[in-house]
């Protein structure tokens, strides 16, 4: 009797622990395409369009290295559209003694493939996922080492040390483990961005693109652009771009947004990693051997390393430690509805209409237009939390909820209360001017802080300190800004807190 092999659409790699000791000839591997996964959340056509087509690719190359693999397709008339109901089908048809698993990515589906022992009655065995550089227990050990604070920072550090990357010895290279004060270049100064590579669809993608856009067409977003890595060759030949052209740049200007330019000298590589067709430990080792044959400064070499060994790995661990209820922390009180521009990138508000308009047409934002163009515009409009959650669960080609979710409810919204960021992410438009050219064309001042041209970032901005001033107005990266409220005179103030709240009551009767 055969070993039946489920593989998720998140999980495709020849290197999973579920198939580390399997013997092809005696292994049956099942992927399934399942509307439940396609519409649990209004997932961006372009997501969709990505992980089925990389499904389909990987699961010819898994034939062809000798694996017998039972695909379901989303099309199949007698597919029962659930992940369970299809390894029920697949139990019928093969009669396997044992069910082997790579764990998944969410709560959500842990609970489901728990319950298939008592539900089939077979062994069912769920492997943890070998693919990241920490596991489980490593991380674990470290949150219980008498920490008061879980600070990426910190564990960043045992990466480094664990996995020997940019290391002299025991110490860091350069003499220093963050070089993030020389990665915040402003977008005036920048350079013109490298032109990104399309990997333009085959005929099965086209056959995938087809498809989501008949069953898919009420999802958001659109498919015209869709050019993503969506094979393991195309995924390397991504990676040697970044490697040559995009990661000298990287550094200085990995926080810049400019109009125009979605990708800037970003890798668009975490739709890869996320997925499975880029190792991570195999992509920062290549940064570094970059850095160590003098092609790329330590600035760029770092900072790209210390996002996926260090916030990548991190933020998993944090998602499995705190547990599927998570995603339900409110510690701000917001609860204010997702604007409809979110889904339409309709906003008279030029930063977001960019980041939004853009996110639309490519599934794509980098992490300065998520965390501090569409995040910190709901953060101090007191969005709910959950709901922009699931908006960038759906929004993003590379969200999945372990990695999604505590960028969002942690960093992004404070929702936590602190437990993954030292202080919430709000700025006004300053900010914004600093670090893009989006100010230049918006309807709006930046240099005013109230009145109708005034810049609405800019009164919402104080408004969110002062109407959570009882929950955060004691953490003392905050003690600054707070001081600078008081020092404003009460007819200013009033001013303020009047401008933000004529902006929210408008805000919720948009249509």
């Amino acid at each position: 009797m055969p070993t039946l092999i489920p593989i998720l659409g998140d999980q495709l790699s020849f290197h999973l622990a579920s198939l580390a000791d399997a013997d092809r000839a005696d292994s049956i591997l099942l992927m399934m395409e399942v509307a439940e996964e396609a519409g649990y959340v209004r997932h961006h056509k372009a997501k969709i369009a990505l992980i089925l087509s990389a499904m389909r690719h990987h699961a010819a190359a898994l034939r062809a290295a000798g694996w017998q693999v039972d695909y379901i397709r989303l099309d199949d008339p007698e597919n029962s559209g659930s992940f369970t109901g299809e390894v029920a089908r697949a139990i019928a048809r093969h009669s396997p003694d044992r069910i082997i698993i790579t764990e998944p990515g969410e709560w959500r589906l842990l609970a489901a493939i728990e319950a298939w022992e008592t539900l089939f009655g077979i062994p069912v065995s769920i492997r943890e996922d070998s693919r990241f550089i920490a596991s489980h227990a490593l991380f674990n050990a470290w949150a219980d080492d008498g920490r008061k604070q879980l600070r990426m920072e910190y564990f960043y550090r045992l990466m480094r040390r664990e996995t020997g990357l940019l290391m002299e010895g025991d110490q860091p290279a350069g003499g220093q483990w963050n070089f993030d004060a020389e990665n915040r270049r402003p977008a005036r100064e920048a350079p013109v961005p490298p032109a990104q590579p399309r990997h333009e669809p085959d005929a099965v993608t086209r056959e995938v693109l087809t498809l989501v856009a008949t069953r898919f067409a009420e999802h958001p977003g659109s498919i015209d652009h869709f050019a993503f890595a969506v094979t393991r060759e195309q995924a390397e030949a991504q990676m040697l771009w970044f490697l040559n052209h995009a990661l000298p740049g990287f550094g200085d200007w990995q926080d810049a947004m400019l109009t125009g330019e979605p990708f800037l000298w970003h890798s668009l590589l975490s739709p890869a990693l996320n997925i499975g067709l880029i190792d991570p430990l195999e992509l920062c080792r290549a940064v570094e051997s970059a850095w160590r044959a003098g092609r790329v400064p330590i600035n760029a070499a770092e900072g790209f390393i210390r996002q996926i060994i260090g916030w990548r790995e991190y933020v998993r661990g944090i998602y499995w430690r705190e547990g599927p209820h998570y995603v339900e922390r409110n510690h701000l009180h917001a609860r204010r509805p997702l604007p409809d521009f979110y889904w339409t990138g309709a906003t008279d508000l030029n930063c977001l209409g960019q980041a939004l308009r853009q996110t639309l047409d490519h599934g794509y934002a980098h992490h300065i237009q998520r965390l501090m163009i569409t995040g910190n515009f709901a953060l101090i409009a007191g969005i709910d939390p959950h709901a922009l959650h699931q908006w960038y669960l759906a929004i993003y080609v590379d969200a999945f909820e372990w990695v999604e979710a505590p960028n969002t409810i942690g960093m992004s919204q404070f929702a936590d209360g602190g437990l993954l960021g030292s202080k919430p992410y709000a700025a006004g438009g300053a900010y914004v001017n600093r670090m893009s050219d989006y100010c230049r064309d918006c309807r709006y001042d930046v240099k005013q802080r109230t009145g109708p041209q005034a810049c609405p970032l800019n009164a919402l901005y104080w408004d969110f300190l002062v109407r959570n001033r009882e929950t955060i107005g004691g953490n003392p990266r905050l003690a600054m800004p707070y001081r600078s409220w008081d020092r404003f005179d009460g007819a200013t103030q009033n001013k303020i807190r009047n401008s933000a709240s004529a902006f929210l009551a408008k805000l919720e009767g948009s249509p």
